[in-house]
């Protein structure tokens, strides 16, 4: 059998679109020794395949992680026989997607890499198992309480403007790999102080909370699921949810609501809004905050050059696309007006 995708990725989101069909969203991840990922990698496309799984997964020689979509009424006996074929997973947690529509991805992708989350390290650098002590969602907000405790989000600027913590510390940084060396700086003067670090899903800080151990800090947290986990424990629990507005997700959504409150703005006319979209232009693909009038009145477009372009022919558009290949593209104006000061105003 074929271990990837051959269709058209147009015709696949098409079908997508206007399948009824209910799928379930989630994702996960794990560190742990894999020998051969090349082998790993082969045998679990066919495995998610027989499934119906799409997504994109990431297999290293240090771990996996994944963020898929299932078929909704073959959840519960994938979970199962996820867990009795693959027994170093047997637990790992599926995040399950808080506003899912179903239509997060289109095909399956599993790629090997040389690590699971890219964080511009040397191998062995530090012990990435040493890692932060685990909070719940009630833990979480009870520390969040005491004096002097420090919460710092572990996501990239684009994902923090549309949603986070109340006063944590929000890295204006557009990677990971930028993040690591940028929050142990920010807060060289707090080492002493509990820290908690959260992200979408955990799996950046199960990273990040090893590496600011490994640079001296004493009293280090994570929030254990992230914010997805974080946001079912406060629906079910009824517990006060500290998170505002949307969470930034990696597929198709583009985002999931966590609380009602918009704390973004257009990047076009300045109105209320969290809807992050990319550029209809694909030679352009910019990732940036449109409203709904903006949205109409510029054909989904950022500029009046990209408006320009997609209303010409498609043949036209796909002649003048050859051979640009532009890499990932972040609108810059957005929450950080401050992004030439070295602190954040968490910490001022």
């Amino acid at each position: 059998m074929a271990l990837h995708n051959k269709v058209d990725r147009r015709v696949l989101k098409e079908q997508m679109e206007k399948s009824p069909a209910r799928r379930t969203t989630f994702s996960f991840y794990r560190y742990f020794s894999i020998a051969e990922p090349e082998e790993f990698r082969d045998k679990l496309y066919q495995f998610f395949d027989k499934w119906l799984i799409f997504g994109r997964v990431y297999v290293a020689k240090e771990g996996i992680n994944g963020q898929v979509s299932i078929p909704s009424e073959s959840l519960a006996s994938f979970r199962q026989n996820f867990y009795t074929e693959y027994p170093k997973l047997n637990g790992v947690r599926l995040n399950i997607a808080l506003d899912d529509d179903g239509k997060s991805f289109y095909k399956l992708k599993i790629k090997v890499r040389k690590k699971i989350v890219a964080d511009g390290l040397a191998e062995g650098s530090f012990d990435v198992f040493n890692k932060g002590t685990y909070l719940n969602a009630e833990e979480f907000n009870d520390l969040t309480e005491r004096p002097g405790t420090v919460v710092v989000d572990m996501r990239n600027h684009y994902e923090s403007e549309v949603g986070h913590f109340e006063s944590a510390v929000l890295p204006d940084v557009d990677t990971f790999r930028e993040a690591l060396p940028h929050v142990v700086e920010l807060l060289s003067d707090k080492k002493g102080q509990p820290v908690i670090m959260y992200c979408t899903g955990g799996i950046r800080c199960e990273k990040a909370s090893a590496y600011m151990k490994h640079h001296g800090f004493q009293d280090v947290y994570q929030l254990d699921g992230g914010i997805i986990e974080y946001g079912r424990q406060v629906k079910e629990k009824g517990l006060e949810n500290k998170f505002l507005g949307k969470n930034f997700v990696f597929d198709e959504r583009l985002g999931e609501r966590i609380s009602e409150k918009i704390i973004a703005n257009c990047h076009q006319c300045g109105a209320p809004c969290d809807t992050h979209v990319n550029c209809r232009n694909e030679a352009c693909n910019l990732l940036f905050i449109q409203c709904e009038s903006c949205a109409e009145k510029m054909e989904g477009c950022c500029s009046a050059e990209c408006k320009s372009f997609v209303q010409l022919p498609l043949e036209l558009q796909k002649e003048q696309r050859k051979g640009i290949k532009n890499p990932a593209r972040y609108y810059k104006k957005g929450r950080f007006e401050l992004s030439n000061k070295s602190s954040s105003p968490a910490l001022e």
